[in-house]
């Protein structure tokens, strides 16, 4: 039970977070919600073009937020998991597909550089790997079966049954 509901913490905490990091700054300055999802997929990679919301990189994390919000009501690691992986795996498309548009990715103090979007976004997808991780999940489901009753013993003579001292039993 305490499991599941660190796990279960830890894997809110990573969706909010995984949520929160198209809002605040990627790279240079320029937040993640303005960088297009279809520019990951396209032999062009990330230009100047500004994205709606549904058609950024918050789409991919908001669905693996969901995903996760469904994983800790089942209590299934499995999609806490997934979650994980989606929200980790589109970071680092993007982080690829970036360096490959700039020829290289720097971090600076002044601001330029990566930000503290991608930051987010990276531990959004740690934390909820942690939480599936850590999560008990819902157990093995066992049939329980009654024990069966054991037949009455069968006598083994048809003669009388005597007392003590080898003489039937009294009827009243």
């Amino acid at each position: 039970m305490v499991r599941n509901v660190l796990g279960s913490i830890l894997a809110l905490i990573g969706a909010t977070a995984a949520v929160w990091s198209p809002f605040q700054a990627w790279y240079d300055g320029r937040h993640g919600r303005y960088f297009r999802l279809d520019e990951l997929f396209s032999g062009a990679g990330i230009t100047d073009a500004k994205a709606e919301l549904l058609g950024s990189v918050f789409l991919p994390f908001a669905v693996a937020a969901l995903l996760a919000l469904v994983g800790v009501v089942l209590r299934a690691r499995l999609l806490v998991a997934l979650a994980g992986v989606l929200v980790l795996g589109f970071t680092v498309l993007w982080m690829v597909r970036q360096g490959q548009a700039e020829g290289s990715l720097t971090v600076a103090g002044d601001g330029s550089g990566l930000g503290q979007g991608l930051l987010n976004s990276l531990g959004g997808g740690v934390f909820l790997l942690l939480g599936a991780a850590v999560m008990a999940g819902r157990g093995r489901r066992t049939r329980r079966t009654e024990p069966t009753p054991e037949p009455a013993p069968e006598p083994t003579s048809t003669a009388p049954t005597l007392d003590g001292d080898g003489w039937p039993p009294r009827t009243p």
